[in-house]
């Protein structure tokens, strides 16, 4: 069937922004639990609500706790980590309206075991022969307050251990690790005999400087001196782990990548020559896995390499082995007995819990992200770029051409493109399907999904190129990115457009307001102003940007030079800013400031203030209204008609149509 000839941008499309909205999920944590494989769904069709799934072998999937209980924890206010399981089938988790840990056995409801207050928990691990569980704790009660320097009162973090026979909602904790500024990852030796832990102080980053520790407990449980294994403030460490043997494992960047180490007789030994590869990540939240171990002692391991994800394992000589399979992004590996389990994704399949054998490679999908189904001809496959940048560098991308079964552009015409800036900035996108992203191609957009200077997956010093260079290098990068494409004639030079969440929003608004390549722009809860954000931000990120822009506030005119907010003079673009009522992250004021600047400016600019959304959203109705929202927005400035029932958005200073 011919295809019609339809005006990029108004191809009509059967992944509408309702329908993508409803049916999405969002998974975070996954555990395996003998033949049960348990995972956290956050459903925007209940409002955002995290549900802990367990599937068992050849069984049917079950939630573990009704509405309204909603596994999510706040601590680091990015969470992760807020479920544990144990042997026994017990669930454990923390309750996003109270941030309380829960009991929940088979059958029963959820029963608090932590008392009323202002403390938070995550990362927990289940000390059955003690009869406690271990977990990062973050106390904003009078204790933070009282122990916090008075320029700025911050959550103290430790780590506790939680009394299980106390009762419920006694609150009977014990701290057994305090004194630095955050702590992750508590793992237990096979023996029970040892307590491992990550630790890390301001100004680092846990992907910039951490600590691993280990300590001797006695038979109550109670650690003695510890001694720090490996890490130090530019070494960073990732997911520590004891082999079956009693060997502790983790992951350090000490090579400038993120290679497997174990400690040995006393010293630390690569288990492998060193590679250039990463098998570990950014720590922006808890219980983060991307290795574990099969009974045999061997390791099966998820490797990222040049932006895309694999399979493999290591024996206990240190022999590597790729694992083929169909995904090109894996996370939250969990190793079972025979199985092992993961999130992936590949470039024809959204995210989904996938269940598969190594031995054979057969895999079996669990629970998919996203259940739409798309047809092929209607799937835009990401091709990897690279291209130069500033000072002789390579950046990184993926690019997305149009691509719709039903529509082809006029021939004389290219297509608008849109420019994504991914958040973190840390963070990485990768080759794998996404459907928001397909939302646009199959309306006609080119897309480029950019992996700019600071990005993961590239090693250390693709990581550190923005140290001190935020709102520099990644706007040189994703302005490269798009010169690149309409040198090669993919793309309209003259429809260019810029969209990013958080960071992502940071580095949106910086392009407009420090560049003139692109002609309308989308930040997503980004930050405009990096003064405001210094003084209002939550602990995890209180000291992120002295790394990023320089040490605050002895940098104060770097934090000014580089804040879109103070240059809205110089925008010459129409903005549409999407932002949440309760982000802690980037508070509202920020997108609020900018609004109003770049209204006084003249230029066509909207804001959508969504109540109830924090920092990033999570309600079927925002996700909805945010993407018709950003689609009739580039409607008006680039001149078409979106097909379909789009609401319309209130647009300052443009013309009525």
């Amino acid at each position: 069937m011919p295809k019609q000839t339809t005006p990029y941008g108004s191809w009509e499309s059967t992944l509408g922004a309702e329908r993508l909205a409803e049916a999405g999920i969002r998974f975070g944590q996954l555990a395996v639990v003998g033949d049960s494989v348990l995972w956290s769904e956050g459903r925007a069709a209940e409002g955002g609500r995290n549900v802990v799934v367990e599937c068992a072998a050849h069984e049917r999937c079950i939630d573990r706790f009704p509405a309204p209980f909603d596994s999510r924890t706040r601590v680091h206010e990015y969470g992760g980590g807020a479920f544990v399981a144990a042997a026994d089938g017990e669930l454990f988790f923390s309750h996003d309206a109270d941030q309380r840990l829960y009991r929940c056995r088979p059958g029963a409801a959820p029963v608090p075991i932590t008392a009323p207050g202002r403390r938070r928990y995550a990362d927990a691990i289940v000390d059955a022969p003690r009869q406690r569980l271990v977990a990062v704790r973050e106390d904003h009660g009078d204790d933070a307050a009282r122990r916090a320097p008075p320029a700025r009162q911050e959550a103290v973090n430790t780590l506790v251990a939680i009394d299980l026979v106390a009762g419920s909602g006694t609150g009977a904790e014990t701290v057994l690790a305090a004194g630095h500024d955050f702590y992750a990852s508590p793992r237990l030796s096979p023996d029970g005999r040892h307590l491992a832990w990550l630790a890390w102080n301001h100004p680092q980053m846990p992907w910039s400087g951490s600590t691993l520790w280990v300590a001797a407990l006695d038979p109550a449980g109670t650690p003695g001196e510890p001694r720090r294994v490996a890490g130090g403030a530019a070494e960073s460490i990732f997911q520590p782990e004891w082999s079956p043997a009693g060997e502790l494992h983790f992951a350090s960047d000490r090579t400038g990548w993120w290679n497997l180490y174990a400690e040995r007789g006393g010293s630390v030994q690569s288990l492998m020559p060193a590679m250039a590869a990463e098998f570990g990540e950014p720590q922006w939240q808890f219980g983060m896995s991307m290795y574990g171990f099969e009974p045999s002692g061997s390791i099966v391991c998820v490797v990222d390499e040049g932006g895309r994800s694999q399979l493999a394992r290591i024996d206990p000589a240190g022999t590597f082995t790729r694992i083929a399979t169909r995904f090109c992004m894996l996370r939250q590996l969990r190793v079972g007995k025979g199985y092992v389990a993961f999130i992936g994704a590949s470039e024809t399949q959204a995210e989904s819990v996938v269940r598969l054998d190594p031995s054979t490679g057969r895999d079996e999908v669990l629970r998919c992200s996203n259940p739409i189904a798309l047809a092929p001809d209607d799937i835009a496959v990401a091709e990897a770029i690279d291209f130069p940048s500033t000072g002789g560098t390579v950046a990184h991308a993926f690019f997305y051409a149009p691509k719709n079964a039903r529509h082809a552009g006029p021939v004389a015409e290219r297509p608008p493109l849109l420019v994504v800036s991914h958040g973190g900035p840390t963070s990485a996108t990768s080759a794998a399907l996404k459907p928001a992203l397909q939302f646009w191609t199959q309306r006609g957009f080119a897309v480029v999904d950019v992996n700019y200077g600071g990005s993961t997956g590239y090693g250390r010093a693709y990581r550190e190129r923005l140290d001190g260079q935020w709102g520099v290098v990644d706007v040189d990068d994703v302005v490269a990115a798009a010169r690149f494409l309409v040198a090669r004639g993919d793309v309209d030079g003259a429809r260019l457009a810029i969209r990013g969440s958080s960071a992502g929003g940071y580095t949106t608004l910086a392009a407009l307001a420090f560049r003139s390549v692109f002609h309308a722009g989308a930040s997503h809860y980004g930050v405009s102003d990096l003064e405001s954000l210094a003084r209002e931000t939550h602990k995890f990120e209180s000291r992120y940007l002295d790394s990023l822009v320089g040490p605050w506030p002895e940098r104060a005119d770097l934090y000014r030079a580089r804040s879109p907010i103070h240059f809205a003079g110089q925008l010459s673009s129409a903005l549409i800013l999407l932002q949440g009522a309760e982000d802690k992250a980037v508070p509202p004021a920020q997108a609020e400031t900018m609004y109003r600047a770049v209204r006084a400016r003249g230029l066509p600019v909207a804001y959508l203030l969504f109540p109830g959304e924090q920092h990033g959203f999570r309600r079927a109705e925002s996700i909805r209204r945010a993407l018709e929202a950003e689609l009739y927005f580039y409607g008006r400035i680039f001149g078409f008609t979106p097909a379909g029932r789009v609401d319309p958005v209130t647009i300052e200073n443009l013309p009525a149509a």
